[in-house]
C-alpha cells in the first residue's frame, strides 16, 4: 500500500487524494530529491478543489491501481493545490506552454529530478480521445524517453528552465523608478478596445466561454462614458442571468454559452468579491438610476456571509461544482433546484482553505458596500474574518498564505497575499473608522516596499524550491481572474500614500504600475485591474474626512435636528465619488492622526455636529456641515 503523504495536509484538494493508490508526495525538496536517488523523472500534477477535470482525473487515473502503480514504479509523483502554491502552478503553467496551447487544471507536468520541465499537458483520459492519447500511453512514452533518449529529454528541459531563468531574472532586475504612466488617451484607447468586443445582445465581452472580468468592468466603471455604460450593461444583463445563482446569490465562475447560460458552476470567492466591488461602485455612481446594482450587490453580499464565511470568520476559497443528487454524482445539479428542494440535499463541499490574499479581497469588498450602502452587518463580517487574519496569519516572522482549520500551511506567501490583505484592510479601516487596520495595512506594504527604488518583493524571496531550480518567475504583473499581486500591493501602497502623504509609497506604486503597463495596454481583457490602477493613479486627488461627534457628546446634544442633519451628511458622503472617503468620530479621527495618517490631523466635528472636509491633494477646504453644501462643491 502507498505511504499516505497527503494526510496531514492543510489542502482540501491535497486531503481529496491521499486514499489514492498513488503514493503521492506534496510540494517539497524531498520529492525531488527522491527523484534524484531513484534516477526517474517527476510528475507533477496540478489542480485545485474545485476542478471538475481534476475531479474527473482522480477518479478515471489516479485511483486506478495499474495507474498508480505505473507511476510509483518509474516516477515520482508530486500533487500541488495551485491556489496554496501559486507560484509553482505559474512557473509550470509557462514551461507547459512549450508543449500544448490547451492550457488549464488539471496541469500534468513531466520534469527532471532538478525541477525542469520536458513534457506537459492537462488532462489525461483513461482511453484515447478524438486524437488525446491516454494516460498510461503518455507515462509510457515519458519512461521510454528518459530510458533512451536521455540527452533530448535534458535539452529541451534545459532549454526550457533557461527561458524561465531569463524571464525571472527580467522581472527581477533593477527599476529606477523613473515612470512615465500611460495618458488618459492611451487609458481611453484601452478602453476602447475593450468596447469593440462587447455582446450589445447578452452583455459581457467575445463569445464563449463566457466570464465576468471583474477587473475589466471596474476599470470601464471607473472611466465613465461609454465604457462606463458598457460595464452597466455587462452588470445588468448578468445579475439577472443564470451566471448568478438566484436562490443563494452568488456568481458562478464562468457560463458555456454566449448569453450566461450553462454555468461552469464552481463559485470562487475572488469572483464574487470582485463583483461586489463592481454592482457597489455601480450603484453609488447613479442609486436612482441604478437600483438594481444595490439589489445584486445584497444578493453577493449574502451569499458570502451565509455560504462563504466560516465559523471563525474566515472566507473559503470556493464551493465545488460537483453535489451528490439521489445518490448520484451530479454537475450542478444542486443549483437546479429551488430553495425547499435545497434544504434536503447537501450542497456542494466548500474548500475551506483560508488564503490571506483572496480573504482580503472580501473583507475589502465587504467593507466598502458596507460603507456605500450603510450596511454594519457587512462591516462587521468583514472585521470579524480581518480579526481572524491577523491573529493567525500575520506573524512576526512571516505571513502566511492559507490555512485549515487553524493549522498553517508552508506555503510561502506571495505578494498578492500582502497587497490584497493591505487594500483590504485600508478598507475597513475607512469603513469602520479603526485605526489599527490602516496601521496593520501600512505594516505588510512596508515589508514589501523596496528602498532603492524597485519593484515590490516579498521578504525572503520566492518559492524556496523554485528559487534553488532557477525557475522562479520572479514579479508577475501579469493578471487572470482577479488583480496580479503586483497590481494589488500598488493600489494598496497608493491608498496609504493618500492616507498618509508619505511619497515613498506613491513612487512605489507608479514603478509597479509603469512596469506593467506595456503588457496591460497590450492585452486589456486581461489586465483590467492595471487599468483601473493606472487611471487612479493619473487622475486628480479627492480626499474626504467626514467627522461626527463622539457616542457621549451626540448623546449629551439633545437637538434631534443636529442628529439628522448628521446622518444626512453621512449619507452625501458615502456617495461622494472621492478617491479615498470615510467617516470617523472625533476619537477615530484622533487617533489616525496618531498613527501617522496625516489626511485625519486636525479632522473634528464642529460644535457637536458632523462636518465634513473635503481635500485636494491634501489642502482642505473650510469644513461644511450641510450635505447640500457638501454636494455643491466640485
Amino acid at each position: 500500500m502507498a505511504p499516505n503523504r497527503l494526510a496531514d495536509s492543510t489542502s482540501p484538494y491535497l486531503l481529496a487524494h491521499a486514499s489514492n493508490p498513488v503514493a503521492w508526495w506534496p510540494w517539497g525538496a524531498e520529492a525531488f530529491a527522491e527523484a534524484k536517488r531513484r534516477d526517474v523523472p517527476v510528475f507533477v500534477s496540478i489542480g485545485y478543489a474545485t476542478c471538475h477535470w481534476c475531479h474527473v482525473m482522480a477518479r478515471e487515473s489516479f485511483s486506478d491501481p495499474v495507474v498508480a502503480a505505473y507511476l510509483d514504479e518509474n516516477f515520482v509523483a508530486i500533487k500541488v493545490d495551485r491556489e496554496e502554491h501559486p507560484d509553482v502552478d505559474a512557473s509550470y503553467l509557462a514551461a507547459a506552454g512549450a508543449f500544448t496551447k490547451e492550457l488549464g487544471w488539471p496541469l500534468s507536468v513531466f520534469t527532471t529530478p532538478d525541477g525542469l520541465a520536458f513534457f506537459a499537458g492537462t488532462y489525461f483520459p483513461p482511453r484515447p480521445v478524438q486524437g488525446v492519447p491516454e494516460f498510461l500511453q503518455v507515462l509510457g512514452a515519458v519512461t521510454d524517453a528518459w530510458a533512451d533518449r536521455r540527452a533530448d529529454v535534458l535539452g529541451t528541459a534545459s532549454a526550457i528552465g533557461e527561458a524561465l531563468a531569463a524571464a525571472g531574472a527580467a522581472s527581477a532586475g533593477p527599476h529606477d523608478g523613473a515612470v512615465d504612466l500611460p495618458d488618459a488617451a492611451a487609458l481611453d484607447d484601452a478602453a476602447g478596445r475593450l468596447i469593440a468586443h462587447e455582446d450589445h445582445v447578452h452583455g459581457g465581452f467575445g463569445t464563449a466561454p463566457k466570464f465576468p472580468v471583474a477587473p475589466v468592468l471596474g476599470f470601464l466603471l471607473e472611466g465613465g462614458g461609454e465604457g462606463g455604460a458598457s460595464a452597466l450593461r455587462t452588470l445588468k444583463a448578468m445579475g439577472a442571468s443564470a451566471l448568478r445563482d438566484s436562490v443563494e446569490g452568488g456568481f458562478f465562475r464562468y457560463a458555456t454559452r454566449p448569453d450566461w447560460t450553462e454555468p461552469h458552476y464552481e463559485r470562487m470567492l475572488y469572483d464574487n468579491a470582485l463583483l461586489l466591488g463592481d454592482y457597489t461602485t455601480a450603484w453609488a455612481q447613479s442609486p436612482d438610476r441604478n437600483p438594481w446594482a444595490a439589489t445584486v450587490a445584497s444578493e453577493v453580499a449574502r451569499f458570502l456571509l451565509e455560504r462563504m464565511q466560516l465559523p471563525d470568520g474566515g472566507f473559503a476559497s470556493a464551493q465545488d461544482s460537483e453535489s451528490t443528487i439521489d445518490g448520484r454524482r451530479s454537475e450542478g445539479g444542486y443549483y437546479a433546484l429551488d430553495r425547499e428542494a435545497r434544504t434536503h440535499e447537501t450542497p456542494p463541499a466548500l474548500d475551506r482553505k483560508l488564503l490571506t490574499g483572496w480573504n482580503g479581497l472580501a473583507i475589502g469588498a465587504l467593507s466598502r458596500a458596507g460603507f456605500a450602502l450603510d450596511r454594519a452587518e457587512w462591516i462587521a463580517a468583514a472585521t470579524r474574518a480581518a480579526d481572524l487574519l491577523l491573529d493567525r496569519h500575520v506573524r512576526p516572522d512571516r505571513l502566511v498564505r492559507s490555512s485549515l482549520d487553524g493549522r498553517a500551511s508552508d506555503a510561502t506567501a506571495t505578494l498578492e497575499d500582502y497587497g490584497m490583505l493591505a487594500g483590504g484592510l485600508i478598507d475597513l479601516a475607512l469603513a469602520s473608522g479603526v485605526a489599527r487596520y490602516a496601521v496593520a495595512a501600512r505594516d505588510l506594504i512596508d515589508a514589501v516596499t523596496p528602498t532603492d527604488g524597485g519593484l515590490f518583493a516579498v521578504p525572503g524571496g520566492p518559492d524556496p524550491v523554485l528559487a534553488s531550480q532557477g525557475i522562479a518567475l520572479g514579479v508577475d504583473p501579469s493578471e487572470g481572474a482577479y488583480p496580479s499581486g503586483l497590481t494589488a500591493t500598488a493600489d494598496a501602497a497608493h491608498r496609504l500614500f493618500l492616507l498618509t502623504a508619505d511619497r515613498r509609497f506613491l513612487d512605489a506604486a507608479r514603478t509597479a504600475i509603469g512596469f506593467a503597463a506595456p503588457g496591460a495596454l497590450a492585452n486589456p481583457l486581461a489586465a483590467g485591474g492595471a487599468l483601473a490602477s493606472m487611471r487612479r493613479l493619473t487622475q486628480p486627488i479627492v480626499q474626504l474626512v467626514t467627522v461626527v461627534p463622539d457616542a457621549a457628546d451626540a448623546q449629551a446634544d439633545a437637538s434631534a435636528d443636529a442628529h439628522a442633519g448628521g446622518d444626512a451628511l453621512a449619507a452625501a458622503a458615502r456617495r461622494h465619488p472621492a478617491s479615498v472617503s470615510t467617516i470617523v468620530t472625533d476619537a477615530q479621527a484622533s487617533a489616525f492622526a496618531d498613527a501617522g495618517f496625516e489626511l485625519l490631523e486636525f479632522r473634528t466635528s464642529i460644535d457637536g455636529a458632523a462636518a465634513a472636509y473635503l481635500c485636494s491633494d491634501f489642502v482642505c477646504r473650510l469644513p461644511v456641515t450641510e450635505p447640500s453644501e457638501l454636494q455643491r462643491q466640485p
